[in-house]
């Protein structure tokens, strides 16, 4: 498998536990995720908007965030964006997950400041994998 990742994790490797944030309106989404990524020996913090997404990611240290596309209230490029933008937050790695698989939809997502693009419905695999590459880890 083929991992385009864009500017790998500047996170501690040192740090034991990594957190990560995921930024998802769908609980099911949500509770997958958390599944997988605790599994997998990470902390799991839960946004259902980019807004609530953001207060969380410049108030806690995140060592990555997974972001949906499409939300109530603010959007993950937008929420990319902001992220980007805040001294505290801009070189946090970026999952971005959705429905949407066109090449140009890809596209808007590096450009909004993803460092990868997983299409949904995400493999748990493939979800462990990316993750794991995003921190500069390797799989348990």
């Amino acid at each position: 498998m083929n991992i385009q990742v864009i500017s790998p994790a500047l996170s501690d490797p040192e740090r034991a536990v990594a957190q990560i944030l995921v930024v998802d309106d769908a609980t099911v989404v949500r509770l997958y995720y958390r599944q997988i990524l605790e599994g997998e020996g990470y902390a799991v913090e839960e946004a259902i908007n980019g807004i609530e997404g953001l207060e969380k990611a410049v108030q806690t240290p995140f060592d990555l965030c997974i972001v949906d596309v499409n939300m109530p209230m603010m959007d993950g490029y937008t929420f990319l964006h902001a992220l980007r933008r805040e001294p505290i937050t801009h070189a946090i790695p970026a999952l971005m997950t959705t429905s949407e698989a066109c090449a140009e939809d890809h596209h808007a997502a590096l450009k909004a400041g993803a460092n990868a693009y997983l299409v949904k419905p995400v493999a748990r695999d493939q979800l462990a994998l990316y993750v794991a590459a995003l921190l500069g880890r390797s799989l348990s």
